[in-house]
């Protein structure tokens, strides 16, 4: 492979994941905890995007449990957004393993 070859492969990569970072930012996964009582949805750089919080879980008595759930919500969204990024990011990741100098 010459080096302009390489070089347009390596803009079209960038390209490529430059559109997909914009997808990411702009696909929206759920998380939840407690059977639906809170949801988090956050986009696929794990950026929450918003909580919503059932009134039957929050117990002014009880906020360790609230707590407990808001936290664990937020780490099922933040696996499927990185589960989301790796589907997304692995064809061009390993394409990049093909070239040389890269991994």
């Amino acid at each position: 492979m010459n080096p302009r070859q390489l070089q347009q492969m390596a803009q079209q990569m960038q390209r490529q994941m430059q559109q997909i970072q914009e997808e990411l930012g702009q696909t929206i996964v759920e998380g939840t905890a407690g059977g639906g009582a809170i949801t988090v949805k956050m986009n696929g750089h794990r950026e929450v995007q918003g909580i919503a919080v059932s009134p039957e879980v929050v117990d002014p008595d009880d906020v360790e449990m609230l707590q407990d759930l808001l936290m664990a919500a937020i780490n099922d969204a933040s696996r499927k957004a990185q589960e989301l990024a790796e589907e997304r990011l692995g064809p061009l990741m390993g394409g990049m393993k093909g070239m040389p100098g890269m991994f």
